[in-house]
């Protein structure tokens, strides 16, 4: 099992820092210095649940991240395969994890680039492994829910029956926070279903690859994260909340 992140996307929201970075290098450091990212946090968190490779799918600005390969593959021990996105800035992220689809046949935990969050969830995922599980979403049980978030709806001994952000927020179950293992035996799945989606609408996430695969007869199953500091950072007040997140882990 490797790592892997999505840093292809471009993060406008994040500006002026995504004028020459792309979102996963955005610093999230309180001086704001750089030194430490949301790609640093996550591939500290792959090393230390004993992980040796990680794969990060670049596309927006992705020189950033060849230009710092070397000195995160010191700081973390971990060998580092970058993987091109050659749609990054037209197409949406469902087509991101599919050019990973190769990577996915090693079995991976994924993680979004813009996700700050502790090791415990690493730790999670891979506890929940066995029994037949092939795909296990992280999930936030405890937060509150409004329309922006990834929310999902589960039913007992079925796993995932609706995830999208289109939903009432008092009918799910939780909020999906990127984070998800993936076993090998998924890859080929996974991979059929997030084609069928980008194909559908190239605008869609890979969380609607995920629906398709359920859709399909495929169990995803979910394992909750407890009452745990993390965030999404999709702008400046999630950057600002980042920050106070990260000196944390």
């Amino acid at each position: 099992m490797i790592g892997l992140v999505l840093a292809a996307g471009a993060g406008r929201r994040l500006r002026p820092y995504t004028d020459t970075l792309p979102k996963a290098l955005v610093p999230v450091d309180p001086a704001g210095t750089g030194e430490k990212t949301v790609l640093d946090l996550t591939l500290a968190n792959f090393a230390a649940v004993g992980l040796t490779e990680a794969a990060v799918v670049v596309g927006y600005r992705k020189e950033a991240v060849y230009a710092r390969q070397a000195e995160l593959e010191a700081t973390y021990g971990l060998k580092l395969t970058l993987i091109d996105n050659d749609k990054a800035e037209e197409w949406n992220n469902a087509y991101s994890l599919w050019c990973a689809r190769e990577v996915l046949k090693q079995g991976v935990i994924l993680a979004n680039g813009d996700t700050v969050h502790p090791v415990s969830v690493e730790e999670t995922l891979l506890a929940a492994r066995g029994e037949g599980r092939r795909i296990i979403l992280a999930l936030d049980t405890v937060k509150d829910l409004a329309d922006e978030e990834m929310k999902v709806i589960t039913a007992d001994g079925q796993g995932v029956r609706r995830i999208t952000k289109l939903m009432d927020p008092a009918t799910a179950t939780g909020e999906y926070i990127g984070v998800t293992l993936i076993e090998p035996e998924a890859a080929e799945a996974l991979a059929d279903a997030l084609k069928a989606t980008f194909e559908r609408d190239p605008d869609l996430y890979y969380e609607d690859g995920y629906q398709e695969l359920v859709n399909r007869g495929f169990q995803i199953d979910v394992a909750p994260i407890g009452d745990v500091k993390w965030v999404e950072i999709d702008n400046h007040d999630d950057l600002a909340k980042g920050r106070e997140i990260a000196c944390l882990y």
